[in-house]
């Protein structure tokens, strides 16, 4: 029976997670720290309930028992991140070999399922002795990282067929640099732009190791492209958007999809001494860098209007000098994050793609909704969350269309398989098609994971 949605085959249909916010530490493990297991310790009053990074969902021990309730709801793909600092605990030294062992595991079991491994390398988790030096401050980690996804080709090259660099590269310059909202809590916003730099160009020098190996896969970046609205259609409010767009979503998405920086960001970061330092080697290898698949993360749009008041430019520049965000009366909220549902912004995405970006192989890496207090909507031991099932419901219903006006989508991953630790919201919402129980560690299929399992086993859904 033909469905009314139906999508193209060999359509990846699963989920994603993160190294840190999944594995948790054992005792023994050989794992190095990182910057979340640092700073959810020595900055815990900044994590809700104070929850440290030792408390996820326990993947590491976990893993066979998971892969096997994924394999219960029918995924065929599966995105997950290698931890830098559980498998080179000083970021550039000795591998550690229960690391290996343990990935090694991982990605075999994942197979043994029929799961495809889409394995990223970098998820915010830089480990904590290069932070020491810098982190992305620091030109020398661009090697370092070269090293450590060199390393991490060679050991898993010959099983894994998706690889990423990095997820999200804006935010590790936006959030540790700019907004004060992960460690190293700076605000600076040429620190920021540098640490973007420099992410770019570790990304770059990653793609061109890769390329050199020759390996039967592809490799590409997770990142976000979000769809920026303006207030009207007043040109100060089409300038806001204008800047907004500029800043946040094509300052990194044009050097690694296009091969450049946007024109007209140089003068403005000139004009108020803001241009980190870029080399003439820099550019050249921007240029000559060409990604095989993008993936998408997508949660909400990006609302903007004109500023009402000149700000003070005597302080620490930012990009909000030149728009202001914007709350549209009567937007759909999820008001557990307080943020927007805009399930349009998806197929807006997909066009984008499709006009500016040469219409590249994606697929949506991250789409989900987080819910404080799920446990209101247990009956008989199980979430019914059929609000979740209508996120999913809308979202795919644009992203078909999208398909069907020409997008080259290859795939959905919702953000997440089992319920996990959020960078600071901890536990606050809940995200998983599992649920965790966190007294007991007792993992339990959501209704939500039942109606994706429908949807994977016909490719679509009426």
């Amino acid at each position: 029976m033909t469905k009314k949605y139906e999508f193209p085959t060999q359509f990846f249909w699963g989920a994603s997670t993160s190294a840190t916010q999944s594995e948790g530490t054992e005792k023994g493990d050989g794992k190095g720290q990182n910057i979340w297991d640092y700073a959810s310790q020595h900055y815990n009053h900044r994590f809700y309930d104070g929850v440290t990074t030792e408390h996820t969902s326990h993947f590491y021990k976990d893993y066979q028992q998971d892969i096997q309730l994924m394999a219960d709801i029918d995924f065929n793909s599966f995105r997950t991140s290698i931890s830098w600092s559980r498998l080179i605990p000083d970021g550039v030294g000795e591998v550690n070999q229960e690391a290996v062992i343990f990935y090694n595991q991982v990605i075999d079991e994942l197979i043994a399922k029929k799961i495809e491994p889409f394995i990223n390398l970098y998820h915010f988790d830089m480990p904590m002795k290069l932070q020491e030096i810098g982190g992305f401050e620091n030109r020398d980690v661009i090697a370092a990282y070269k090293k450590y996804a060199e390393t991490c080709f060679a050991l898993f090259g010959d099983r894994v067929k998706y690889w990423f660099t990095f997820n999200e590269p804006m935010i590790p310059a936006e959030a540790g640099y700019l907004h004060d909202r992960h460690y190293p809590y700076v605000v600076d916003f040429k620190r920021a732009a540098t640490v973007l730099h420099h992410i770019i160009l570790a990304h770059c020098e990653a793609v061109k190791s890769f390329r050199q190996l020759e390996l039967d896969s592809k490799i590409g970046i997770i990142m976000d492209v979000i769809p920026v609205y303006p207030r009207s259609q007043n040109p100060a409010d089409l300038k806001a958007a204008e800047m907004a767009d500029l800043f946040y979503t094509r300052s990194i998405n044009e050097p690694i999809l296009l091969g450049h920086y946007p024109a007209e960001l140089k003068p403005i970061l000139t004009a108020y001494h803001q241009m980190p330092a870029i080399l003439e080697n820099d550019l050249d290898l921007i240029a000559s860098t060409e990604i095989d698949l993008l993936g998408i993360n997508y949660y909400k749009p990006r609302r903007v209007k004109a500023l009402d008041y000149e700000p003070n430019k005597a302080g620490i520049f930012s990009p909000e000098w030149f728009f202001d965000n914007y709350e549209m009366p009567g937007r759909r909220m999820n008001t557990s994050r307080g943020i927007e549902i805009y399930p349009q912004g998806i197929y807006d995405i997909a066009m984008t793609i499709k006009e500016k970006y040469g219409n590249i192989d994606w697929f949506v890496s991250e789409n989900g909704i987080g819910i404080q207090g799920e446990e209101a909507f247990i009956e008989n031991d199980r979430v019914e969350d059929d609000y979740r099932i209508d996120f999913l419901k809308e979202h795919l219903v644009w992203l078909h269309q999208a398909i069907a006006d020409g997008s080259n989508c290859l795939g959905y991953h919702m953000w997440t398989f089992v319920d996990c630790w959020s960078w600071i919201n901890a536990y606050k919402n809940r995200y998983g098609f599992y649920r965790l129980d966190l007294e007991t560690g007792k993992k339990t299929v959501k209704k939500s994971g039942l109606w994706f399992k429908s949807v994977s086993q016909n490719n679509g859904f009426d």
